[in-house]
């Protein structure tokens, strides 16, 4: 497992597009949570335990922010052929698993992890109603062995900003976890 810290991409970056799968074949556009007054793009996968660590926690908070206009959506980029726990049948079974509510896409290609500048699993991006970025990074401070309850305080205050029409308050922490598991010649130099 390499550990890794988020890229804290710029705020008021313009959400990219995407036009994903989730394990049943359902395609999925960024266009279609247009509606939403904010939006959280999750990039997580499967076998991370910096993930599985959070996944209660984030589909606990997927309900609750749900309720309250919310939409997220989380991708899986890493390669499915080199780690199949992260292939899309393991993908349904751990979105079951959880009661996840959003939908759990796969980027076979990579090309909305590149556009996201995403880095590690998990890593977060949170839009605002004009999809512009106004967080992006930790869910909370726990990690796996911390002994520090996980809470989601971090998206939890962002989110409750942005619903609200404001700024997110105070400083942006990266998130931690593990490296996105890039396919040959994918990798940015960045990663």
């Amino acid at each position: 497992m390499a550990r890794r810290q988020s890229r804290m991409l710029e705020l008021g970056t313009p959400a990219p597009a995407f036009a994903l799968s989730d394990p049943s074949g359902r395609t999925y556009t960024l266009d279609e949570f247009r509606e939403a007054p904010a939006l959280l793009v999750a990039f997580i996968c499967n076998h991370c335990p910096y993930v599985k660590h959070i996944a209660d926690g984030l589909a606990g908070f997927a309900r609750e922010y749900g309720a309250r206009g919310l939409a997220v959506v989380a991708i899986s980029a890493n390669d499915a052929e080199a780690y199949p726990a992260d292939a899309p049948p393991a993908m349904a079974e751990v979105a079951l698993r959880h009661g996840f509510t959003f939908p759990y896409l796969h980027d076979e290609s990579q090309a909305a992890a590149l556009a996201y500048q995403a880095v590690c699993t998990p890593d977060f991006f949170l839009f605002d109603r004009d999809r512009r970025l106004a967080y992006r990074g930790q869910f909370d401070d726990s990690r796996p062995n911390s002994g520090i309850p996980v809470t989601g305080a971090a998206l939890r205050a962002a989110a409750d900003a942005v619903l609200s029409g404001r700024p997110v308050p105070g400083e942006q922490f990266p998130s931690v976890g593990c490296s996105i598991k890039w396919k040959a010649g994918n990798a940015p130099d960045w990663a």
